[in-house]
């Protein structure tokens, strides 16, 4: 396996290569897809967590699968993205450092108790849900047929996270505060997910506008949170930037532990 090389990477998508002569460039569409992949990787690992850990045993199950469908997306979108500079998904898996992952900071987040993992799988499927839905009809065939495939499984994810939201919400009064509690961790993340990102500005018809995304995220997730009995966040949102690298402290320690085997053994193979 041959190490990826952060410089030539962070140097080769730059303003002056998003657009070359009117056309797209290539690495556009490749950093475009490193976010969407980042996403996907870094939830999955983070959903992996739970794994003999969760309430119960079905659950385990369940959030095992769940992680293993966000790591499908995540090698699909890091496979394409890694063929314009010629490398792998396990470069760009394992030998970036946290900098050059362009992941939203709602996905590094830790789990928190059930509740919390819950409120952040919401706000995570209905917002992969509408993004895919929207990108699914992309001029770019290969994003497009990605997002085609994830969406049928997002699908299941928010009927799962949505039914989980209904039955601690709809509970006992430790299980709603729980819900309710965990709602408020994530809500401060939620609006970087929509953020305007410059990238998508040259990728006309090929990238989704986030801003585009939001109102039926609103709708959806609004009337989730009303059915369950409880009250949507109004806690203002951090600073963001993960599209641009910059992530909260709880990123590092999930890339050393998901990291450590490859950057240990770099030239092995299974």
């Amino acid at each position: 396996m041959n190490h990826v090389s952060n410089r030539s990477i962070s140097e080769a998508v730059t303003a002056e290569t998003i657009a070359t002569a009117g056309k797209v460039a290539p690495e556009a569409v490749a950093r475009y897809a490193i976010g969407l992949g980042d996403d996907a990787l870094i939830l999955a690992q983070r959903l992996s967590e739970w794994i003999a850990h969760a309430p119960e045993l079905e659950e385990d199950v369940a959030m095992g699968n769940i992680a293993l469908d966000q790591l499908g997306h995540a090698r699909s979108f890091l496979t394409y993205a890694s063929s314009a500079w010629g490398k792998t998904e396990d470069d760009l898996a394992y030998f970036r450092d946290e900098s050059e992952f362009l992941n939203h900071q709602l996905f590094e987040q830790p789990n928190g108790d059930f509740a919390q993992t819950i409120a952040r799988q919401l706000v995570a499927s209905v917002y992969f849900q509408a993004l895919y839905n929207s990108l699914s009809q992309s001029m770019d065939p290969t994003l497009a047929a990605i997002a085609a495939k994830a969406v049928k499984e997002v699908h299941y994810h928010v009927d799962h996270s949505t039914q989980w939201l209904l039955r601690l919400g709809l509970g006992t009064d430790v299980s709603r505060e729980r819900m309710q509690r965990g709602l408020e961790s994530v809500w401060p993340f939620v609006a970087e997910l929509f953020a305007h990102d410059p990238l998508t500005d040259n990728l006309d018809k090929i990238a989704v506008n986030p801003s585009t995304l939001r109102s039926g995220f609103d709708k959806a997730t609004h009337q989730a949170i009303a059915d369950a009995g409880l009250t949507v966040p109004t806690t203002p949102a951090v600073r963001g930037g993960g599209r641009s690298g910059i992530h909260t402290e709880s990123l590092g320690p999930l890339l050393a532990e998901m990291q450590v085997l490859a950057r240990a053994h770099p030239e092995a193979t299974w």
